[in-house]
């Protein structure tokens, strides 16, 4: 057990399988090396074994906060979902915001940890420090939005108030590899396919009912100093500014112009780096622009609330309302989440600048439970084979930037309902090898490019090949140095440095993970702040060093569990068309002409960083980091490992 501040030392372990509900504490050494959230989720993932069938019932979800989870430190309302990932088979884990990861602390509860399989579905409710599993039945294939109005209704209870949500869609219950889970106010844990295990196990919700109970600080002047310091720089801040800042005014979408001005958007399923380069290249094609599906063009035309989570001052999310034609059916769509990632995919790399058709899609794929970008990215990689031959012998096939194909299409990914559903709604690694279309693939260990291009933005091209859960810019987000200027504005063309930079932000987005706050706080806080409000909330008495060392360590877990599953460096690639060297290269143009991503010597240095040897832990590093072989494991790092799974 622990008696650190900001921990209830509670965790219900849930055997679906036979509805057994055992509570356990929480091992003290693993809460001081591993912080929380994130950190203690890929432990518990880790602690139950590698050799696991990602949607079978010995595959563990865990859904954890953090020890700054529901307090007063800014943007402390996020949750993690860890788990071993179906879309890649690698050690996942997956954020959302909102309410439902404060609110699980607030009911009591560090963690809840999922294994087993129902026969029929269910879900759990949470309340008062216990969790009671309940018939799904009536909630079992409805679209999340229908599901959350029967879990209000049914509970006395109020989004926002006293209830928060969190369930799966069609996209789960059928086993989309990408699909995900969304709270009640349209906020997913979006990527590597946490939704696809969670409807393997029949598990449809969790429902979490609670009033306010603020965890208190062990130290409260510390945590206080550390706490009015944030927030001072969250205010001054040019990105995070209340009201003023880019990202409180446009959302993550603030980026569309940004990227597109540096040619560093990737268009057309990424063989342009912007849609004006495209344009270029191509003028007797339908054109587009990236512009008219900007956070600005949002702002100004469609926006009609802007939300916030637990403790934000921020308030990033941009709700939208639009009026569109379908079919010749009128539509009136209103969601959250017209975020920059979903944009991109579902918008320039699709070439699609229907700013409403976008709006439109987000809230479906919201309510199906699929993920935003995976799903975008497998249209355009749909409409590229379409254009190569490659799906001729199917009856369905996909124009670029047909936005009526498209809307339907993702229900037909959600429910596996044709043939090009099917085939899209497996990934782009599965769609790969079954019709030899690598080339057309922009996945890193089976997981999808988000939005920054690697030959405009080099330190991403590291980051998205490293990346402990296939492509993401979320692991180590480079682009704050590259296109913002935090801490500092470095090159975004010049690779040499980018290794270094990627592990420092690598392991400060593992700490924030764990804390578990949001990451857009390090648009104005450092290590200082980090290291006042955690030492503050729990008592302890870390240094700064001592903080980092804990991401690495976190960080290098994963990498050991991903190396035990039989991943090395052969996996930390990159799509052809953005490498340099490769056969399939396709050199940047407009402002970044020629540009191509040197991956190989940023790998050399990135190795160098963190003490691997081409990509697999030494034993030496996990004795140096403390990190102990998990029951289950079967092989030591220096053995040879198992065959990745499929």
């Amino acid at each position: 057990m622990t008696d650190l501040g900001g921990f209830n030392d509670h965790v219900a372990r849930v055997d679906l399988s036979d509805g057994d509900v055992q509570y356990e504490g929480i091992d003290e050494e693993d809460a001081k090396k591993y912080i929380g959230g994130r950190g203690l989720g890929v432990k518990y993932v880790f602690d139950q074994g590698v050799d696991v069938d990602p949607e079978g019932p010995e595959n563990l979800l865990a859904f954890m906060n953090g020890p700054l989870t529901g307090t007063q430190a800014p943007m402390s309302g996020r949750i993690a979902v860890c788990t071993k990932s179906p879309l890649t088979g690698t050690v996942t884990d997956s954020h959302h915001g909102g309410w439902s990861g404060a609110r699980l602390k607030w009911s009591g509860f560090d963690g809840l940890l999922f294994e087993g399989q129902a026969d029929d579905p269910v879900y759990a409710y949470v309340e008062d420090g216990a969790v009671e599993l309940r018939d799904a039945s009536d909630l079992w294939g409805l679209g999340v939005h229908d599901a959350m109005d029967r879990i209000e209704e049914a509970h006395d209870g109020q989004f926002g108030k006293n209830l928060s949500a969190m369930a799966i869609g069609p996209g789960g219950e059928n086993g989309t590899k990408y699909a995900c889970i969304v709270n009640e106010d349209d906020r997913a844990s979006g990527r590597g396919g946490t939704g696809c295990v969670m409807g393997s196990k029949n598990l449809k919700a969790i429902v979490i009912k609670s009033g306010t109970r603020m965890p208190k600080p062990a130290d409260a002047e510390t945590f206080t100093e550390g706490y009015q310091e944030a927030m001072q720089l969250i205010r001054e801040s040019d990105v995070t500014g209340p009201n003023e800042g880019g990202l409180s005014l446009y959302g993550t979408n603030v980026l569309m112009n940004l990227t597109e001005e540096m040619d560093g958007l990737p268009t057309r399923n990424g063989k342009y780096t912007s849609t004006h380069s495209e344009a270029e290249a191509e003028p007797d094609e339908p054109n587009i622009d990236a512009e008219r599906v900007s956070g600005e063009n949002v702002r100004e035309n469609i926006l009609v609330n802007e939300p916030t989570c637990h403790s934000c001052p921020v308030a990033c999310k941009k709700e939208t309302e639009v009026t569109y034609e379908h079919k010749g059916e009128e539509m009136n769509v209103r969601g959250e989440s017209y975020e920059y990632e979903s944009a991109f995919a579902l918008g320039p790399n699709s070439m699609n600048d229907d700013r409403d058709s976008i709006a439109v899609m987000i809230n479906k794929c919201n309510d199906l439970g699929i993920d935003t970008i995976e799903a975008g990215n497998m249209l355009a990689m749909g409409m590229e084979m379409t254009e190569q031959g490659k799906l001729d012998d199917l009856d369905d096939h996909l124009e670029w930037g047909d936005t009526e194909h498209m809307i339907d299409l993702l229900d037909e990914i959600a429910h596996q309902s044709s043939d090009l559903g099917e085939l899209l709604s497996k990934g782009a690694r599965r769609v790969a090898e079954e019709r030899d279309a690598h080339d057309n693939s922009l996945a890193v260990k089976g997981q999808t490019i988000p939005a920054y291009d690697p030959r405009a933005m080099k330190g991403m091209g590291i980051g998205y090949a490293t990346s402990n859960r296939g492509a993401c810019h979320l692991r180590g987000y480079t682009p704050s140095a590259e296109i913002l200027g935090i801490p500092e504005k470095v090159d975004p063309t010049e690779w040499e440095g980018k290794g270094e930079l990627c592990a420092l932000f690598q392991d400060l987005h593992a700490i924030s993970d764990s804390f578990d706050i949001c990451k857009f706080n390090a648009f104005a806080e450092g290590i200082d702040e980090y290291v006042d409000q955690y030492n503050g909330m729990t008592g302890r008495d870390l240094t700064e060093d001592e903080l980092m060392e804990a991401g690495d360590r976190i960080y290098t877990l994963e990498r050991y569990y991903n190396n035990l599953v039989g991943f090395d460096g052969e996996d930390d690639s990159l799509p052809g068309r953005f490498v340099e060297g490769d056969d399939e290269a396709i050199p940047g143009q407009g402002g970044i002409e020629g540009e191509l991503c040197e991956l190989e010597q940023m790998k050399d240095e990135y190795y160098e960083r963190r003490e691997w040897v081409d990509g697999v832990v030494p034993d030496e590093r996990l004795e140096e980091l403390g990190i102990e072989v998990g029951p289950g494991t079967g092989v030591s790092s220096g053995d040879s490992p198992a065959p990745a799974d499929d």
